[in-house]
């Protein structure tokens, strides 16, 4: 079993959560998956937007709640974003998952992941996001030691 590091960072506007991911992003090599813990409201596609833009893309992120997933290009990589919030069970769309999931151009992000945790590496980036007030969050970082250069910079 890899042993877990943690970071937690403190972010004081969603400017500055976008500015984090954009970091993240940066950094991405490909086959990595990001998976995002909050409440409605928490920063996730927040979050995502940065990533998005840390990977080169210049399309307009938003929350896929409806439609399940959303893909944004990059100048290197795909950046594929799945929310589970709608679904009970992950039917058909655990094995377009698992298609997507350590593909070499692919970065996957996941938010609501518990009814696929059973399919997800565990080698993973999690963050949780924690409200403090109504502009600024908590991150809660986990990783295992071979995804550190993700965070490298960020404390």
């Amino acid at each position: 079993m890899t042993s877990v590091r943690n970071l937690n960072i403190i972010s004081q506007s969603a400017g500055q959560t976008e500015d984090i991911a954009q970091k993240i992003g940066d950094k991405l090599l490909g086959a990595e998956v990001i998976e995002l813990v909050a409440d409605l409201g928490g920063g996730k596609t927040t979050f995502v937007r940065g990533l998005a833009q840390g990977i080169g893309s210049t399309n307009n992120v938003s929350s896929p709640s409806f439609t399940i997933s959303n893909e944004y290009s990059g100048t290197k990589l795909e950046l594929i974003h799945f929310d589970f919030y709608r679904l009970e069970k992950a039917g058909l769309i655990e094995n377009s998952l698992v298609e997507f999931v350590g593909k070499p151009n692919n970065v996957v992000v996941i938010e609501w992941a518990d009814i696929v945790k059973h399919v997800l590496p565990e080698k993973r980036l999690t963050i949780n996001f924690s409200f403090i007030d109504e502009n600024s969050r908590r991150l809660a970082l986990s990783y295992p030691e071979s995804l550190e250069y993700l965070v490298e910079g960020l404390s």
